[in-house]
């Protein structure tokens, strides 16, 4: 089964910018080395990242997949082999998050809160650290002192597609424990 790359940044970005360029090439770079992909399925990042998965020679049914923000799978960017309207708006970023790696390209508020919920659900975090937003803020490091696994765990920096991938391979298997429930400590 391939596994699900989850790539996310800016709603909005510059045509020709680095962060489309970026994101651009990695869509393709993934869909070339056999991932599929999983954006929210709008605009941006997300955009620029599924044209550059349709890119790919590679590219086949189901390689792109839209978590959108409402019920109407009409909003999304068009792009998306499988649309999954999940009508919880701001709130999906652990849905949006929950893939078999997760990439930050740039982004904002909604990017950090992804990035956040990708963390404590224990997935590994790629993070491009030559575009400016909070993938640059959260490269190469760690977001809290939880120990999530006992090798040297914490937010890849990347900055080019071939980065992303060589990462994507060496680390993908190492990442095998999924979140469960949140466990509360008892008072003694």
């Amino acid at each position: 089964m391939k596994k699900i790359i989850a790539i996310i940044g800016d709603n909005s970005i510059e045509t020709n910018s680095l962060k489309e360029k970026i994101a651009f090439s990695v869509g393709k770079a993934l869909i070339d080395n056999g991932y599929r992909i999983q954006s929210g399925g709008m605009g941006g990042i997300m955009k620029a990242a599924s044209l550059g998965a349709r890119s790919s020679s590679n590219h086949q049914e189901g390689d792109i997949i839209a978590i959108v923000p409402s019920f109407d799978k009409n909003e999304s960017n068009g792009l998306a082999d499988i649309i999954i309207p999940t009508g919880l708006d701001i709130n999906r970023a652990s849905i949006a998050a929950n893939a078999d790696f997760v990439v930050a390209i740039g982004g904002g508020a909604g990017t950090l809160s992804e990035i956040a919920s990708a963390w404590m659900l224990m997935r590994p975090i790629a993070a491009f650290s030559n575009v400016e937003g909070w993938s640059k803020k959260v490269a190469g490091t760690k977001l809290d002192s939880r120990i999530r696994y006992e090798f040297d765990d914490h937010i890849y920096d990347v900055s080019s597609a071939e980065d992303l991938i060589n990462i994507i391979s060496e680390k993908i298997e190492l990442y095998d424990k999924y979140h469960h429930n949140i466990i509360m400590k008892k008072d003694k």
